[in-house]
């Protein structure tokens, strides 16, 4: 089967699921020329890559860039193209006015999230083609399918739900840093800064985990809002590490393997990227939950999920996880576990290409 895998974004999710589709298909990566270097050194090598220029999302020469995307794809002429959700008014408009081949898309966020200013203005409304237009859609939680039937009328039998694999392998083959030993009261809050993180509430449960572990640090690493809204009146650098700006891809497993905990405060999610790192990273997790996030992580199993919104619970999790090293280990067995499981990319891979199947069987129904 020849599948042509396109990405403007989302590129440790689509290294991974690459790289285990390799293993199964005859795999095309198409991607922009400003990640190309970044997944080349990643890539199994049996993986033909086509890279081309995208301008930003304002410039009119993206006409262009669409339609010289378009001509690369008529002539590898694939059995299944397989987009990750771009969230690029540009491929929305070039997907609705040509003929594709059977379509598959990944959808990762049905919903614009609350704060997120990285959003493409129009974008929420012009996605919504490929939920149409596509002979199959992956999500990675329930809640997303039953968005997609019941807000968008989508027939159930062409959503299906993949769990989101992990990344953690792949930030430890990008590490510069060896033998990183566990920081016993430091807890990590690791991604984007937007509103609905639920940083404010982490900050605000710290002064009541330092009642009980006076060596409490925190970690927040990761770009989005200014910080100052959190700090007002400034903070303690003994009890706070601030990395407020893009964390470089070989940074990344350093702060997960110093980390006791990672934890999640958000008061909405889809699904979790940072959740899937940490579970290969053998940190356990503290998460709201909410969303994707109650999907993922099974409570007392592989983690722990408390009520959003709430400061007094989530400063009692991380106090008892803390204190309990036994728990801890429970924890990051169960979930180094699951990456041999369901998050397992080539479980995954072996799941997606049946997908495959399945999209060329409605497309070749709708000839």
């Amino acid at each position: 089967m020849k599948v042509t895998l396109l990405h403007f974004c989302f590129y440790e999710y689509t290294i991974q699921l690459a790289n285990a589709l390799a293993k199964y298909v005859d795999l095309t990566l198409v991607h922009p020329e400003q990640i190309s270097s970044t997944c080349k050194k990643l890539l199994d090598s049996n993986i033909h890559t086509y890279s081309f220029q995208k301008p930003r999302i304002r410039d009119p020469r993206n006409l262009v860039s669409m339609s010289k995307m378009m001509k690369n794809l008529c002539k590898s002429q694939p059995d299944i193209l397989h987009v990750q959700e771009t969230n690029d008014p540009w491929y929305d408009a070039t997907l609705l006015f040509n003929k594709m081949p059977p379509l598959v898309t990944t959808i990762h966020d049905v919903f614009r999230h609350p704060g997120d200013k990285d959003a493409v203005p129009a974008s929420e409304y012009t996605r919504r083609i490929a939920f149409y237009k596509s002979q199959q859609l992956i999500v990675h939680a329930n809640l997303l399918k039953d968005a997609l039937v019941n807000e968008f009328k989508i027939p159930q039998s062409k959503v299906c739900v993949l769990p989101h694999g992990e990344l953690g392998c792949m930030y430890q083959q990008l590490s510069t840093h060896e033998n990183i030993p566990r920081e016993p009261y430091t807890i990590l809050f690791y991604g984007r800064i937007w509103a609905y993180k639920g940083l404010k509430y982490l900050v605000e449960a710290m002064p009541l985990i330092a009642e009980k572990f006076p060596e409490i640090k925190l970690i927040i690493a990761g770009r989005g809002e200014e910080l100052n809204k959190y700090f007002s009146d400034g903070y303690d650098k003994k009890r706070y590490e601030i990395l407020n700006h893009f964390i470089p891809e070989e940074e990344v497993a350093a702060l997960f393997q110093r980390s006791t905990a990672v934890v999640l405060p958000y008061i909405e999610a889809s699904q979790s990227g940072v959740a899937s790192v940490a579970f290969s990273m053998g940190t356990p997790v503290i998460a709201s939950g909410v969303g994707g996030l109650a999907e993922m992580i099974r409570h007392e199993e592989d983690g722990i999920l408390v009520a959003p919104a709430d400061a007094s619970a989530l400063a009692n999790a991380i106090i008892r996880l803390l204190g309990d090293i036994n728990l801890q280990n429970r924890l990051q067995t169960a979930g180094l576990q699951r990456c041999q499981e369901d998050l397992n990319w080539s479980n995954i891979a072996k799941q997606t290409v049946e997908i495959y199947d399945k999209a060329i069987y409605l497309k070749s129904k709708q000839a």
